[in-house]
């Protein structure tokens, strides 16, 4: 039984964390700056410089842009017979936007996971 109230956890601290909201309560802002954590919840007070994600966001992110804006771009006609400056001049500020905007996201539901799963690798 309990088990299964733990694993009640991960999906708010998932949905909270990728929203940039405290994984606990959901009220307060989860990040100061692009990427920077809070030190504590305003609202709950929960202690956020405690989790720490690392490279854990930045791979994440590499796989999903890649698999999913990169990979079927080998399958569109296009790529293969237009001159490679106007694909560029395409593609790049779309990976590249798709990159920055992932990124805080899901480092976000790292730290919500993490909160979940009561893993302070910070402490």
């Amino acid at each position: 039984m309990e088990n299964r109230e733990h694993q009640q956890h991960v999906w708010p601290g998932l949905r909270r964390g990728w929203g940039g909201r405290c994984p606990a309560c959901g009220h307060s802002k989860l990040f100061s700056a692009y990427l920077k954590i809070v030190a504590e919840c305003p609202a709950c007070g929960l202690h956020l410089s405690q989790y720490r994600a690392d490279d854990g966001p930045a791979y994440f992110t590499i796989l999903i842009v890649g698999h999913f804006l990169i990979g079927p771009l080998l399958f569109i006609e296009a790529v293969r017979t237009w001159p490679v400056e106007i694909i560029s001049a395409i593609v790049v500020p779309v990976i590249i936007v798709a990159a920055l905007l992932l990124l805080p996201r899901i480092k976000g539901a790292f730290v919500g996971l993490q909160w979940a799963i009561k893993d302070r690798s910070g402490v």
